[in-house]
C-alpha cells in the first residue's frame, strides 16, 4: 500500500520507508516481478544512493516512492516526493526560467509571480544570463540544472533523482556531482539517488544500497560517513567503491 502524505505538520520529516515491498508487471509477454521484499530506509535530510545491475528495478522504486505506481506487497511511507528522471524532459518551447518555473505554475503561481521566484535561484544554480534561453542552447550540465531546479521548486522534502547525469560526459559529469553535492548542503533534502555509477554513490550518498539483479532484492547497506566535500583519489573513497564493486561481484 502507499500512504498518501498530507500536509499537516505532524506528518512531514518523516523520510522515506519503504517496507518489504514486491513489484511485478506486465512487459507484453508475460509478469516480469522486478522488486521482491525491499526496504529502504532514508531519514530526514539523508543521501540515500542505490546502485545495482540494468533491470533490477531502480526506477521502479524511485516511482513507488512518489506514488506513481503501488505495490503489490508491503508499504511505502514517506514525505511528499519529487522525481526528476534520466531524461530532463525540458519542454522546447519554453525558456529556461518558464522550465524551471513550470513547477510553481501547475500549483497555479502565475506567471510573472513564479518567475520572479525562480530568478534567484537560476542565478544560483550557475545560470545567470541564460534565463531567456531555449532548452536547444544550452550545455548538457545547464539543462540538467534546470530540470534539477524544477524538481527543487516544487517544494517537496524528498527528491528521488533518477540517473540524473547519466547522459552528460565524464568530465561535466564530474562537475555536476559537485555542484549536486554543494546544493544539498545548502538546501537539504531527504534524497533517494539512483546512479550505476558506483564512485558516484560514494561520493554524494551517506549510505549505499545495493541491489541484486532482478528481480531487485536489497543485498547490502554501506555506510559513508566521509567528510564532505569527498575526492575521487582519497584512499577512503577508493576503499568503499571497490567494497561496493565486489557486493555487486564486479571484480
Amino acid at each position: 500500500m502507499i500512504e498518501a502524505p498530507t500536509q499537516g505538520p505532524r506528518d512531514l520529516h518523516r523520510g522515506v520507508r519503504v517496507e518489504a515491498v514486491s513489484r511485478t508487471f506486465s512487459d507484453g509477454r508475460g509478469a516480469v516481478r522486478a522488486l521482491a521484499g525491499v526496504s529502504l530506509h532514508a531519514t530526514p535530510g539523508e543521501v540515500v544512493t542505490v546502485v545495482g545491475p540494468s533491470g533490477c528495478g531502480k526506477t521502479t522504486l524511485l516511482e513507488l516512492i512518489c506514488g506513481l505506481q503501488r505495490p503489490d506487497e508491503g508499504s511505502v511511507t514517506c514525505d511528499p516526493a519529487a522525481l526528476m528522471p534520466q531524461r530532463d524532459l525540458l519542454l522546447p518551447w519554453l525558456s529556461a526560467i518558464d522550465n524551471a518555473a513550470l513547477a510553481l505554475r501547475v500549483h497555479g503561481v502565475p506567471r510573472d509571480q513564479a518567475r520572479a521566484q525562480a530568478a534567484p535561484w537560476l542565478e544560483r544554480f550557475g545560470l545567470a544570463g541564460f534565463e531567456q534561453a531555449r532548452p536547444a542552447s544550452l550545455s548538457g550540465g545547464m539543462r540538467q540544472r534546470v530540470s534539477f531546479l524544477r524538481s527543487l521548486l516544487a517544494g517537496k522534502p524528498v527528491l528521488a533523482l533518477d540517473e540524473p547525469f547519466a547522459s552528460l560526459d565524464a568530465i561535466t559529469r564530474a562537475e555536476m556531482q559537485g555542484w549536486l553535492a554543494h546544493v544539498l548542503e545548502t538546501e537539504p533534502r531527504t534524497v533517494v539517488l539512483v546512479t550505476h555509477d558506483v564512485e558516484e554513490a560514494v561520493l554524494l550518498g551517506d549510505r549505499v544500497v545495493v541491489m541484486s539483479a532482478r528481480p531487485g532484492r536489497v543485498v547490502a547497506e554501506i555506510e559513508v560517513s566521509l567528510p564532505r566535500p569527498r575526492r575521487r583519489a582519497d584512499p577512503e573513497v577508493v576503499e568503499l567503491r571497490e567494497r561496493v564493486l565486489e557486493t555487486l561481484g564486479v571484480s
